[in-house]
């Protein structure tokens, strides 16, 4: 039977610390290495239950999330997903208080996902395990996955064959250039790099992670130039890297104050944040206090 009360989750951001395009499949698929790690910045997400099967969408007044009630949104297709498996006539309300930037290359889609699939079950009293979670959640997208177990992970495959590892839990200075980002045009571009050499794990680990760099970066500099002049500044005071297929770059600083200190500086009309890096989800952390 599913829980009577409510309950508030985080669907916390992604960076990719470096991506890699190694080959195109011919689905059309690229194959892809990168290494993902959380930040302890998040949307967060309310779940109350109902008992008429009514799943409803709304977003919280002020945080920029008006246009989230789509049928096609991600949440509500994961909650709809794992409502076969919930008692009969389970149903919910979910509000999303929105703070990741749409289009940014931060996963807050992926994430917003993972967070539902993972809170349903829980709410719902579903019983799913995180593979079986993991493995629903591909069909809505290649990052659920990473989401959904939670850990800091080497990715391959098109991102859903993971591997946990443990990256330096570093500060991070991210910046939020304005505009969106369009995933597919990125992929089509026929300036992207698709023949990376694969690259092994310890060989990463026992190098500089700096000089890991995003295949995806050349292509959406010179589509999106506001993405250009974000990098060009950030990388005057650290290395600077665009996360995904971007919007937001972000750049590695030793301490919390020397994060704060560049995120002051940053030229107007650029927003952006400071965050420091997490190899176990807050997400995880949180659901690990409810069982």
């Amino acid at each position: 039977m599913y829980q009577a009360a409510s309950l508030t989750l985080p669907a916390p951001a992604k960076l990719n610390l470096f991506l890699h395009i190694t080959g195109r499949r011919p689905d059309g698929y690229h194959e892809l290495q990168t290494l993902f790690q959380f930040l302890n910045y998040w949307d967060l997400l309310t779940f109350s239950p109902r008992q008429d099967g009514i799943i409803s969408l709304s977003g919280m007044p002020g945080t920029g999330a008006a246009t989230v009630a789509d049928a096609d949104n991600l949440i509500t297709r994961a909650a709809r997903l794992l409502q076969p498996f919930a008692p009969a006539g389970a149903g919910v309300d979910i509000v999303i208080q929105k703070q990741l930037p749409m289009g940014g290359g931060l996963g807050g889609g992926s994430s917003n996902a993972a967070t539902t699939l993972l809170g349903l079950n829980h709410l719902w009293g579903c019983h799913l395990g995180p593979e079986a979670l993991a493995t629903m959640g591909l069909a809505l997208g290649a990052d659920v996955p990473v989401f959904i177990h939670g850990r800091a992970a080497w990715a391959e495959g098109v991102g859903e064959r993971l591997t946990p590892v443990s990256p330096p839990e570093d500060w991070f200075v991210v910046l939020v250039p304005d505009c969106h980002c369009n995933t597919g045009e990125v992929f089509r571009h026929q300036g992207l790099t698709r023949d990376t050499p694969k690259s092994r794990i310890r060989t990463a680990f026992e190098g500089n992670l700096n000089a890991f760099k995003n295949d995806c970066e050349p292509v959406v500099r010179d589509m999106y130039p506001p993405v250009a002049q974000a990098l060009d500044w950030l990388n005057k005071r650290t290395t600077a890297q665009l996360t995904g297929t971007g919007s937001c770059v972000f750049g590695r600083v030793s301490t919390q104050s020397a994060a704060q200190r560049v995120l002051t500086e940053r030229p107007s009309g650029i927003e952006g944040f400071i965050a420091q890096g997490m190899n176990r989800s807050p997400l995880l952390t949180r659901l690990s206090e409810l069982y």
